[in-house]
């Protein structure tokens, strides 16, 4: 009789991660083998370690020749695949090992010649016409995880069906040590000189003059962003030198997500000692872009959504008529209602760039509100952090020029619109089941009011097409709630906007202090979930 935990190990092809398997107890053997790592939002995400159930070589080889055999199925043999890596444990030999596996599958294989940003995969598959790409990146996971992102025809990040069927295909192939593998010659840096002209050539404005203080959080982004910013023409950028160069172990931050509380501690206390006018954080693949001011009460980083419309409402000042813009469900209202007063149109989609850069015809920017976004789709076709980047310095160089900056910018729009204030709760579990029991909670009793508003609940499980996703939106005439699993951790999120109209700048504060008494309100629901 077969022992598939035998077999995998005898098929595996890195001598340390069969050393590994063979030192583990049966309990953690039988952990290793309960389930493989499932194919799913863009790819694969999990822990470098041995077994089916993490990011090791047998893995990505199986994973490749199910990937080569899906496009194969779909007439795609021999077509251009772009393979590409971040600076993560591992990425060097995974994303060798996928280049092999589709060159010994017949396929011209384009292999970036070292540790480059995310996007610039993104870019290459649409440039080139490729039939896909794959990059080896865990994001701004934390240091022990790595992942296999994979990008189709067009550059846009892969959707249902097409997972399922490629996870189905990749099931079908046999051991590791079995698949054909081809040397690859790594490409030369013609690509890459291409996306950073690309970008360079994104800024409308006409000042250069702003002082930036950049970090590129231990991750691929740095070298790519000053070369982009300086062609640009914004050469006075400092940079958080502890955190410059790539380091798997991203030694000086708990979480390497610009997000996460303490991250940009760096960034900000370098951006106040050079005097900066505009900070900017990138995450460890550079596909995320976190923006930083000066504040009355000194240097902040801006939530997602006031990056967001900041930046939709600069690509929409230089865009054809009736172009289209769109952010998720999760984020602010706000960039809806600036989208009919700018005369464009407006969309909402599922949270995640695959839906986002689907979301019609003449798309010209898109944001979901953990700090993603998409200026140039026509380029690439998901979220970008190094032309993110560039935008916001022409934006903040533009309004430096006027003598405003981008937190009054902000102002403008809270007259505008009314002031949207934002917040996230998320609730961390050990157990996921616990995420399932709190939705059911929620929807066994949905509320009728929320911060003594009258709220609809609107259950997008029970949708019907792309729409349809676990989440539960709540809805009155001045606040929402948006409640959902998180996609990549073991997080309930809680997703809280309130708005306030504002009459003139002297009641900013007034404004400011209503919105923080009814966001308080509203996560006091959240946390009772």
């Amino acid at each position: 009789m077969n022992d598939p935990i035998a077999d995998w190990i005898a098929a595996d092809p890195d001598p340390a991660s069969r050393a590994e398997l063979a030192a583990l107890s049966p309990n953690e053997l039988a952990d290793r083998f309960a389930a493989p790592l499932s194919f799913g939002t863009a790819g694969l995400r999990g822990p470098v370690r041995a077994g089916p159930n993490g990011m090791n070589l047998a893995v990505v080889i199986r994973t490749t020749a199910g990937l080569s055999a899906w496009l194969k199925d779909r007439c795609l043999g021999g077509s251009t695949v772009v393979v590409g890596r971040d600076a993560r444990h591992g990425s060097a030999k995974f994303a060798r090992a996928a280049a092999e596996v589709l060159a010994g599958a017949g396929f011209s294989v384009i292999l970036l010649p070292r540790p480059l940003p995310t996007p610039i995969v993104a870019f290459a598959v649409r440039r080139l016409g490729a039939a896909a790409g794959v990059q080896i990146t865990a994001s701004h996971n934390p240091a022990a995880d790595n992942g296999y992102k994979v990008y189709l025809e067009g550059g846009a990040q892969l959707i249902s069906p097409s997972d399922r069927e490629i996870e189905a295909s990749i099931a079908r192939i046999g051991p590791a040590d079995l698949v054909p593998r081809t040397p690859v010659t790594p490409a030369s840096t013609e690509l890459l000189d291409q996306y950073v002209e690309r970008v360079a050539a994104l800024p409308t404005g006409n000042s250069r003059t702003l002082r930036i203080a950049l970090t590129a959080l231990h991750g691929v982004g740095g070298e790519t962003a000053l070369a982009a910013l300086k062609a640009a023409g914004f050469t006075d950028v400092h940079t958080v030198a502890s955190q410059f160069a790539p380091d798997p172990d991203f030694p000086t931050v708990e979480f390497p997500n610009p997000e996460e509380p303490g991250a940009a501690d760096a960034l900000l206390s370098l951006a106040e000692e050079v005097d900066a006018d505009l900070a900017l954080a990138l995450d460890p693949d550079a596909d995320r872009c976190a923006v930083g001011v000066r504040g009355p009460d000194g240097w902040r980083t801006l939530r997602g959504d006031e990056t967001g419309v900041l930046l939709g409402e600069h690509v929409l000042a230089s865009a054809p008529p009736d172009s289209l813009v769109a952010t998720t469900i999760v984020s602010s209202a706000l960039l809806g209602k600036l989208a009919a007063a700018r005369g464009a149109r407006f969309a909402r989609t599922l949270t995640g760039f695959k839906w986002l850069v689907r979301a019609g015809e003449g798309l010209v920017y898109a944001y979901e509100e953990a700090i993603g976004h998409c200026v140039d789709p026509e380029s690439v076709r998901d979220k970008d952090g190094i032309s993110a980047a560039v935008m916001a310095a022409d934006l903040a160089a533009s309004l430096k020029a006027e003598g405003s900056t981008l937190l009054d910018r902000l102002d403008d729009y809270a007259l505008e619109f009314g002031l949207h204030a934002g917040d996230q709760v998320s609730r961390r579990v050990t157990d996921i089941a616990d995420i399932t029991a709190m939705m059911q909670r929620l929807r066994s009793d949905l509320p009728t009011e929320l911060a003594g508003e009258p709220v609809v609940a609107t259950d997008l499980a029970k949708s019907r097409g792309r729409s349809r996703t676990d989440a539960v939106v709540l809805t009155g005439a001045t606040v929402r709630a948006v409640v959902r699993p998180s996609g990549t951790e073991p997080k309930l999120k809680c997703y809280l906007e309130v708005v306030v109209p504002v009459s003139d700048r002297s009641a900013m504060p007034a404004a400011c202090e209503t919105a923080s008494i009814r966001l308080n309100r509203l996560r006091e629901f959240a946390e009772t979930l």
